[in-house]
C-alpha cells in the first residue's frame, strides 16, 4: 500500500509516493511562476499551480512501481484563490500569503479597536499575512469580481480548496480546519466560520468552502481530470501543521521548525488553546476524523530560505542555494555584519509589515562570504526570537528542536541554530516532512497505518546538532531589527 502526497508550496509543487514503512519511494517536483505586479505584491497563477500539480504527480507515479490507495494534500497557507465554479478557471491570480497590499486596511481595522476581539476568536492578530484582509482588499478594489462572488459564480478558498475542486472536477468545495484557522475568518474553538468576522471582512459565507476534519475521506479524484486515477482524498492540512504531524510531534511540548521560503516554528499544546502574550499565533494543529481538535503555538518568520534565494537571484553572490554554506564557511564569523531579511516585513514575534531588509556593519573589508554568513545567522536569530517567545509563554525552554525543509540540509545553519538556542537540533532522515505529514493523515484515514505510535516508531534522526559553545551576538541582532522597523511608507 502507498499514499500519494501532494505538497503545493509557495514556489512549486512536490508529489511523493510514500509506502507503508513511511519511506518516500519516489518524488516529482515542478515549479510555477511568481508574479510581483507592484512592490510588496505577490501573486500566483492558479492554472500554473494546477499544471505543476499534474506534472509533479505524474513524475512521482512514473518513478514508482507502487500504486497509491489514497491522496493527501498539504499547501501554502493564507493564500487567497478565486475560481469559477463551473469552468474551474480563475478570473484573477491568487494573492499570496507574502503579499502586503492590505497593510492600509489592517491599519484601518486596528484603528477601529477590533484587534482584541479578532485575536480572541481566531488566535491571530491583525496583519496582511492572513487571508481575511486580502479578501477585504478584493471587495474594496475589484467590485465587479466581488459581485460575481456574491452572486455565486465564483468560489473562494485557499490552495487546498482549489486543488480539491480541480481533482474532483468541481464536485467538492471543502477546506480542513487547519487551513480555515489561518484565514482569520474561523472560530478556532469550534472550527466553524464566524459570522461576525465574515461581516467585518465583507466575505459572503456561501462562497467559502465547508470546513472538514484533517483526516477522513472528503471526495474522490476524477479520473478524467487527474491522470486516470480514482482515489479517495483522505488527508488535508496546511503545510506547517502537516510538518508538525510529519515530525510525529504528537505530545504536548513537541516543537518543530520548517526552513522553507520562510521559517515556521510550531509547538504542540494539545487540546488546550494557549493564547500568546509575546507575539505568537494560536492555531489549530489538526482535527481528527471524530472532530477532536488539537492546537499549537506558532511563530511565522516570513523570510528564511528566501533570503538565500535573494543572495542568488538578487545579488548574484551564489549560483545555487546549496552554495551558500561553502561561501559562508570561507570566513570564521560575519565580522560585525548583520543582515535583517525583512524583505516582506517582519513576522513573529515583531509583526511589522513596514519593516524592510537591512544590512548593517559593512566595511571596506566586507566580502560576499561575510554577507552569506550573516544571512545564515539571521535565519537562526529569527528562529531564536520565536523560541524565546514560546519559552516566555510556556515558562520553560525547549529540550530539542526537530527540523525539516530544504534549508535543513545546511549543516552550518543547523549548528548555528543549536548554538543560538543552546539546545539540540534534530534532523530527521527525510526533509520533506510537509508531504510526509499529508501522507500520514491520509494513511491513518484509510488503514495504511493503524495509529500514531506506528508512525513515531518509523521515524529516525539522521543527525543531532549539539551546542558547541560558539557565541553569536543576539543582542546586536535585536538592535539591527529595531533599525529595520517602520521603514516603508
Amino acid at each position: 500500500m502507498a499514499i500519494l502526497a501532494i505538497d503545493a508550496g509557495t514556489t512549486g509543487v512536490t508529489a511523493l509516493v510514500v509506502d507503508e514503512n513511511c519511506t518516500i519511494r519516489s518524488r516529482g517536483y515542478s515549479e510555477f511562476a511568481q508574479y510581483y505586479p507592484q512592490p510588496g505584491w505577490v501573486e500566483h497563477d492558479l492554472d500554473g499551480i494546477w499544471a505543476a500539480t499534474l506534472s509533479a504527480a505524474r513524475d512521482a507515479l512514473n518513478n514508482s512501481a507502487l500504486r497509491p490507495s489514497a491522496v493527501g494534500i498539504t499547501n501554502q497557507r493564507e493564500t487567497v484563490a478565486i475560481w469559477d465554479r463551473r469552468t474551474l478557471q480563475a478570473p484573477r491570480r491568487a494573492i499570496v500569503w507574502q503579499d502586503r497590499r492590505s497593510s492600509g486596511l489592517v491599519d484601518e481595522l486596528r484603528a477601529r479597536a477590533v484587534e482584541s476581539s479578532v485575536r480572541q476568536t481566531t488566535g491571530l492578530g491583525l496583519d496582511p499575512y492572513f487571508s481575511s484582509s486580502k479578501l477585504l482588499w478584493l471587495s474594496r478594489n475589484e467590485p465587479a469580481l466581488w459581485d460575481d462572488v456574491r452572486a455565486g459564480r465564483f468560489a473562494l478558498g485557499t490552495i487546498d480548496s482549489y486543488l480539491i475542486a480541480r481533482l474532483t472536477a468541481g464536485r467538492v468545495h471543502v477546506t480542513d480546519a487547519t487551513n480555515a484557522s489561518r484565514t482569520q475568518l474561523a472560530d478556532i474553538g469550534t472550527a466553524q466560520w464566524d459570522e461576525d468576522l465574515l461581516d467585518l471582512f465583507d466575505v459572503p459565507a456561501a462562497a467559502l468552502p465547508q470546513i472538514v476534519p484533517s483526516m477522513g475521506t472528503v471526495g474522490q479524484t476524477d479520473p478524467n481530470k487527474f491522470l486516470g486515477l480514482t482515489l479517495p482524498i483522505a488527508g488535508i492540512a496546511g503545510d506547517q501543521q502537516a510538518a508538525l504531524f510529519g515530525q510525529a510531534c504528537f505530545d504536548v511540548g513537541d516543537t518543530k521548525c520548517t526552513y522553507g521560503t520562510g521559517a515556521f516554528i510550531l509547538m504542540n499544546t494539545g487540546h488546550r488553546i494557549v493564547r500568546s502574550q509575546h507575539g505568537l499565533l494560536t492555531t489549530i494543529a489538526v482535527q481528527d476524523a471524530d472532530g477532536a481538535l488539537s492546537y499549537a503555538l506558532e511563530g511565522s518568520v516570513f523570510v528564511a530560505g528566501a533570503a538565500v534565494q535573494w543572495l542568488r537571484d538578487g545579488l548574484g553572490l551564489i549560483r545555487s542555494a546549496a552554495e551558500v554554506e561553502g561561501l559562508a564557511e570561507q570566513v570564521a564569523d560575519s565580522d560585525g555584519v548583520v543582515v535583517v531579511p525583512a524583505l516582506t516585513g517582519l513576522g513573529a514575534p515583531h509583526w511589522d509589515p513596514n519593516a524592510r531588509g537591512t544590512v548593517l556593519g559593512i566595511t571596506r573589508g566586507t566580502t560576499a562570504a561575510h554577507i552569506a554568513r550573516a544571512t545564515l545567522e539571521a535565519i537562526a536569530f529569527q528562529v531564536q526570537d520565536v523560541v524565546d517567545a514560546m519559552a516566555a509563554d510556556n515558562g520553560k525552554r525547549l529540550t530539542n528542536l526537530r527540523v525539516d525543509g530544504g534549508a535543513a540540509a545546511n549543516d552550518l545553519l543547523l549548528q548555528m541554530q543549536a548554538n543560538t538556542l543552546n539546545t539540540k537540533v534534530l534532523r530527521g532522515n527525510a526533509l520533506e516532512m510537509t508531504g510526509l505529514g499529508a501522507a500520514f493523515l491520509a494513511g491513518l484515514s484509510t488503514g495504511v497505518w493503524a495509529n500514531r505510535s506506528e508512525l513515531r516508531q518509523a521515524l529516525h534522526v539522521d543527525r543531532s546538532f549539539e551546542p558547541n559553545g560558539e557565541h553569536l551576538d543576539h543582542a546586536r541582532w535585536r538592535r539591527a531589527v529595531e533599525r529595520s522597523r517602520d521603514w516603508a511608507e
